[in-house]
């Protein structure tokens, strides 16, 4: 059976916030075939893809969150996270660590989020910064497509945002796994899987605030 109650959704519900997730300097500065993560190919240039994004946020006056991922050096908040595939990645201090400041134009009055799980909802102030800006869709970018990105989603569709994904600007673990995330994504809402030329397109159609 198909639904169709959700066909005629605009691909912005609302007021948008774009979620720049997990893009760090690590992705930059590390060169390394061996890596504490498994990046698919091309993950570099679908992380550089965000900035589009973020440019055009920033123009039309969206906001944008980013998400940084860290961990304690002694590694002590990591929980189950290193039982699988990962290993030790982002921790505090080191170079890697910090957020893509040039690459994703970070400044200092911008909103970040710092987690130590997946979801960006998880332990963190996330919501509450969403609920100050009345957000209602969430526009994501960022990776893993089938880690962090995957399990933000799951949390905001179940805290009832709409939730769209820049396909463009995400990137997964390896191309399966990114592609099988996105697929899980769509099932959860339609029209979740959005290509970054229509989220632009999206992002300039809005009335602009004061």
């Amino acid at each position: 059976m198909v639904n169709t109650q959700n066909r005629n959704r605009n691909l912005i519900e609302g007021n948008p916030a774009l979620v720049v997730i997990d893009i760090q300097a690590s992705t930059f500065i590390d060169d390394s075939e061996l890596r504490s993560i498994d990046n698919m190919p091309g993950y570099r240039q679908r992380m550089l893809n965000s900035r589009q994004a973020i440019d055009t946020a920033r123009a039309f006056n969206i906001p944008v969150l980013f998400i940084q991922e860290l961990h304690r050096r002694d590694l002590s908040d990591f929980g189950r996270e290193l039982d699988g595939q990962e290993d030790v990645h982002c921790l505090e201090g080191e170079p890697g660590t910090e957020l893509a400041i040039r690459e994703m134009d970070v400044r200092a009055d911008d909103i970040v989020i710092r987690k130590r799980r997946y979801s960006a909802f998880f332990g963190t102030d996330f919501e509450i910064m969403l609920k100050a800006l009345k957000v209602d869709t969430l526009l994501l970018c960022g990776g893993l497509t089938d880690v962090c990105v995957h399990y933000t989603f799951v949390d905001a569709h179940q805290h009832d945002y709409f939730c769209r994904v820049i396909e463009d600007c995400v990137a997964g673990s390896s191309l399966p796994a990114h592609e099988a995330a996105l697929n899980a994504i769509e099932y959860l809402q339609s029209g979740a899987r959005r290509s970054l030329p229509d989220v632009l397109a999206a992002m300039k159609n809005l009335p602009m605030s004061d």
